[in-house]
């Protein structure tokens, strides 16, 4: 069943229109939603608001300007001369449908009715709590700008033209949930991005149907991604207006959705949650280091202990001079549990330090590797090397730039040791084979996910692999289809 409400026209009886309001926003119930009874000019007019998301200051002025009207200044068009005289305020805007001017209400706007009108006015002077745009924790950089996306969106799309003053960015509106009327906006560069893929990502929001957005940005990216079974980011998430705008100037499309610091970046290949803004803030040399570095921890995170596991278990897979790896003495639990406990152990710690306030998380993280790992060793519970090599491929997690791909990263790699232990050699060929084969199945709002290298382009691949001087980075992406393929 539909929740989406009927139009409600305006009715000519002044007294109606109110209690139909007032009904429906629940006024006598809900101490938060507020209705002012007034008097100007010699007409009866009526205020609806939710304390909070008022600015006071803003509407005690209008009230002031309303209330010197004499009886008959309105006459004989109240309602233009309210619009275009008397009530001089930027966003102000009519509607005759009683229903829409509730949803404004419980969006923030002030909604005012007045006697003899056949519309009523929506002052949009509304504010919301929100924090200072801060740095963002999980994108942090040496060197750089400091501020970050907040919870609201009109914040988040100022920091944005802050940064990208071109005069055919969009930001096109719209409001997705049936209860809830969540704000939403879609950002892109009219005369570079492709329009193709601007419409097919508006066509998956406006076909979101549900109740609400509770989790914002990503219940958005459930609905217009699908392929739940997929562990793997298809969208990216930036917390940085510096990175919002660089993928703007690339030719993607942005997602904003009120309440959430995050915004959404569309569409996107696996590399592009392997960049950082930090190799940007650097000299091109040592951001091409960096870069590589980060590569090596990421593929170290997958493919390093199931690699060392199959040695491990196989000593006649190493030559004679690498003999020296893997441990002499198993334990008392086999080698497989052994990775399997730890795996396990870390995501429990890692949820630990998360519901566990800042100011013990520290201590609780050194407790549970020092105490805990060590009275585990020493018990024979557990193998030195294993817990070194653990210890390694958790590095390699952390220092992945983006936390969905690192989560992905490690599922992968538990699948991965799964099969080696299973099969030996041949499950480690599966494994890496069928981990090949599922990068390449699925796209990214039609864009491979594992593009420039399937399908292979020379060009781009040098800009995944190094970081390239700005000033030779003169091409966008073609991939993304740009309009204007030259920077």
């Amino acid at each position: 069943m539909s929740y989406l409400p009927k139009k409600q026209p305006l009715s000519t009886n002044f007294d109606e229109n109110v209690e139909y309001m007032k009904n429906q926003l629940g006024v006598d119930i809900s101490f938060d939603c507020i209705h002012l009874d007034l008097e100007y000019a010699g007409r009866r007019m009526a205020l609806f608001m939710v304390d909070g998301f008022v600015k006071d200051d803003i509407l005690h002025y209008l009230m002031k300007l309303l209330a010197d009207l004499e009886p008959g200044q309105l006459d004989p068009d109240p309602l233009v001369k309210l619009m275009k005289t008397y009530l001089p305020y930027i966003e102000i805007s009519t509607s005759d449908d009683l229903n829409q001017g509730i949803d404004w209400v419980l969006s923030g706007p002030t909604v005012l009715i007045v006697e003899g009108v056949s519309e009523i006015l929506q002052i949009d002077a509304r504010t919301y709590p929100v924090r200072g745009p801060e740095e963002p924790d999980v994108e942090r950089v040496v060197r750089g700008a400091r501020d970050g996306f907040v919870e609201t969106i009109v914040f988040n799309t100022a920091l944005t033209r802050r940064r990208v003053r071109d005069r055919s960015l969009r930001m096109e509106y719209m409001s997705i949930g049936r209860r809830s009327k969540t704000d939403v906006c879609i950002s892109y560069i009219e005369d570079i991005a492709d329009p193709h893929i601007v419409d097919r990502i508006k066509d998956s929001l406006k076909k979101i149907d549900t109740d609400g957005l509770p989790m914002g940005e990503k219940t958005v990216e459930e609905f217009i991604c699908g392929r739940h079974l997929n562990p793997y980011p298809l969208v990216r998430y930036t917390e940085r207006p510096d990175t919002a705008a660089v993928h703007l100037f690339e030719g993607h499309v942005l997602v904003y959705v009120d309440g959430s610091p995050s915004v959404l970046i569309t569409p996107t290949t696996f590399w592009h949650h392997l960049q950082h803004a930090e190799e940007y803030r650097q000299k091109p040399v040592v951001g091409a280091y960096l870069r590589f570095v980060r590569f090596l921890a990421v593929w170290i995170s997958i493919f390093l202990l199931p690699l060392w596991y199959l040695f491990s278990v196989q000593k006649e897979l190493l030559p004679v001079n690498l003999s020296f790896i893997g441990p002499e003495e198993i334990g008392v639990v086999p080698l497989f549990l052994q990775f399997v406990i730890i795996e396990l152990g870390m995501d429990m710690l890692r949820m630990a330090t998360i519901h566990t306030p800042t100011s013990v998380s520290t201590g609780l993280g050194l407790v549970s590797a020092i105490v805990v790992g060590q009275v585990a060793i020493e018990a024979g519970l557990f193998v030195n090397e294993v817990v070194l090599y653990i210890a390694v491929a958790a590095i390699g997690t952390f220092a992945t730039p983006t936390y969905e791909l690192s989560l992905a990263n490690r599922l992968l790699r538990l699948s991965l040791l799964g099969l080696t232990a299973l099969l030996g050699v041949p499950g480690y060929i599966i494994g890496f084979t069928l981990a090949v084969l599922f990068f390449v199945s699925f796209k990214s709002f039609h864009i491979p996910y594992l593009w420039p290298f399937i399908p292979f382009n020379p060009k781009a691949i040098r800009d995944v692999i190094l970081r390239i001087p700005m000033p030779l980075k003169n091409r966008r992406p073609i991939v993304l289809h740009p309009k204007d393929p030259d920077r």
